[in-house]
Parts: C-alpha cells; structure tokens; sequence
C-alpha cells in the first residue's frame, strides 16, 4: 500500500503542481489585461484633459470674441448716436479712422458702413416705391373725381334745359 500511497501523492502533487501552473498563467493573463485596461485608461484619461483644456480656451477664446464685439458695439452706437446728432462733419469722420488701429478693425468699419448704407438705400428704395404707388393712387382717384364731378354736370345740365 505504501506505493499506493507513493503513486497518489506524486499524482496529488503533479495535480497541485498543474493546479498552480494554471493559477500562475491565469494570474499573469489578468495582470496583463490590468496592465492594457490601465494603459486605456491613461489613454483616455489624456484624451479627456486634451479635450477639456481645448474646451476652456475656445471659450476663452469666445469670451474675449464676446467681449470685443461688444465693445465695438458700443463704440458704433455711440458713433451713430454722434452721427445723428452731429450732421457728420469730415473732422468727425477723420477722427473716427484715425481710432482704428489695424487692417482688421478698418475692414470691420468698413463692412458695417456698407451693410447701413445697403439697409439705408434700401429704405430709400422702399420709400420711394410706396410714394410712386401713393401719387399712382392720388392721381387715379383725382381722376376720378373730375370724371364723376363731370357726369354730374352734365346730367345737371340735361335737367335744367
């Protein structure tokens, strides 16, 4: 029985030794998956932060954009409201030029004086239409008149003779 024995510990032991064979390769595949998922993980990690610091400088970025524009808002309200009130004298407009201070800002000025100007002559455009359509209306409806003011006098005549 001593050999039974013999033979059923070496097969224990050779069944212990497999056992933690497989343990050891099972535990190194799960390491290695911890080591890929962690990789990921600071992969995306920096993806996010890339992200995220794009994100905070484009609406930096806006605010300032924001900020500027209504700045120069502003500053042609302001000019509109002294344009009114001034007539535009050429010293005022020379003025105005000489506070621009890049291509950029002149290109701007310029691009809004056209769009006034378009949106003016267009009011002109439309105003000069509706007072073509009203003289239209007048002169039909004086013509009119005189027509039905004529056959009255005619008829008024028929009856008196």
């Amino acid at each position: 029985m001593t050999n039974d024995k013999l033979f059923m510990n070496q097969d224990l032991t050779q069944e212990w030794l497999t056992e933690i064979q497989t343990l050891k390769e099972q535990m190194a595949g799960l390491q290695s998956d911890r080591d890929s998922a962690w990789e990921s993980a600071q992969k995306w990690r920096q993806l996010y932060n890339t992200e995220a610091e794009q994100r905070r400088t484009d609406a930096q970025l806006s605010q300032q954009a924001i900020a500027s524009l209504k700045a120069e808002l502003h500053k042609l309200q302001g000019l509109e409201m002294e344009t009114l009130a001034a007539g535009t004298p050429v010293t005022a407009i020379q003025q105005e030029i000489e506070q621009l201070k890049s291509v950029e800002e002149l290109q701007a000025k310029l691009i809004a004086v056209i769009k006034e100007r378009d949106r003016l002559l267009q009011a002109l455009k439309t105003e000069q239409d509706n007072h073509a359509q009203t003289r239209n209306s007048l002169t039909t409806a004086l013509g009119d008149a005189i027509d039905s003011l004529t056959q009255e006098r005619a008829a008024a005549e028929k009856e008196s003779k």
